[in-house]
């Protein structure tokens, strides 16, 4: 089976570059497209990219990420969460090619005290948060064949992330303030990439919205310091509260997401998340 991959160079689809050589020995291969060479919100490129090959599914790894400078950039959030998506639902129908896409707990406003299930009514409180949600809209108005993943709090051996920022504050400094009172689930990319690997490979058409996230739960703090006691950095981690660090993005302050229907559907065993960070950890250093 022949998968196309979208947003190839941001966390997820660089995991699944590190994966490819050992599932193309089990019967997939990957074509993978970073922005530079399709754009998703470019429907022509989109277009020409889904009909000049029998594509067995899109995975979607491609956003506008950056939570705070979406708030200043709502026309470029919107163009890449909502118009990239849109386009791509409307072609990967058109092709009959199942779509699986990304999106994220921001679609909650994080006053839950209950993990959020699918069933949840979302209320994004900023405009990564909406355009993710509008996003999500767009691909269940267009398509059928679709699995949208929401996810939470991704980190990886790649780009920009939490983990690799710790790590190298870590190192230069003593002394350490990070925010406590945000609880969510740190998710590790090949965790992530292997469960959307093993919904292929079913071949399921158990289509529809699901959420994935690593298990536990963690404020950004126990994140932090799960890190640095890994890598055995002596660092003197301070709790504070949000309202001490301010964002120009609101955060949702509870975003734990409820698994239970992608394990049953899919009899996936999810890791913990200390122990998924234990393996990042081990590998960050061969990349």
């Amino acid at each position: 089976m022949k998968l196309l991959i979208t947003g190839a160079s941001g966390q997820l689809g660089r995991t699944f570059k590190a994966l490819a050589a050992q599932e193309e020995t089990q019967g997939l291969s990957f074509v993978f497209k970073s922005k530079a060479a399709l754009d998703i919100t470019d429907a022509e490129a989109v277009r020409e990219a889904l009909t000049a090959s029998n594509y067995a599914y899109c995975i979607n790894c491609a956003g506008y990420t950056q939570v705070d400078n979406a708030e200043m950039e709502p026309e470029q959030a919107y163009k890449v969460n909502v118009t990239g998506a849109h386009t791509l639902a409307l072609y990967c129908q058109a092709t009959q090619t199942p779509l699986i896409h990304l999106s994220t707990d921001y679609v909650f406003d994080g006053t839950a005290h209950i993990p959020y299930t699918e069933d949840t009514p979302p209320h994004p409180i900023g405009v990564y948060g909406h355009t993710k949600y509008q996003g999500e809209q767009a691909i269940i108005h267009h398509s059928e064949a679709y699995f949208i993943l929401r996810t939470s709090w991704l980190y990886s051996e790649f780009g920009n992330n939490f983990m690799k920022t710790m790590l190298a504050l870590g190192r230069e400094r003593k002394t350490l303030s990070v925010v406590c009172d945000q609880l969510g689930t740190p998710t590790y990319t090949r965790d992530l990439a292997q469960a959307i690997l093993h919904i292929i490979k079913t071949q399921s058409t158990a289509y529809g919205l699901y959420h994935y996230s690593n298990e536990g739960v963690a404020s950004w703090y126990d994140f932090a310091q799960a890190i640095f006691k890994h890598r055995n950095l002596n660092v003197n981690l301070q709790p504070i509260r949000s309202t001490a660090y301010p964002t120009p993005a609101r955060r949702p302050h509870f975003s734990v997401l409820d698994t239970s229907k992608i394990k049953q559907t899919f009899g996936l065993s999810i890791p913990h998340w200390q122990d998924s960070l234990a393996v990042a950890l081990a590998l960050i250093s061969t990349y």
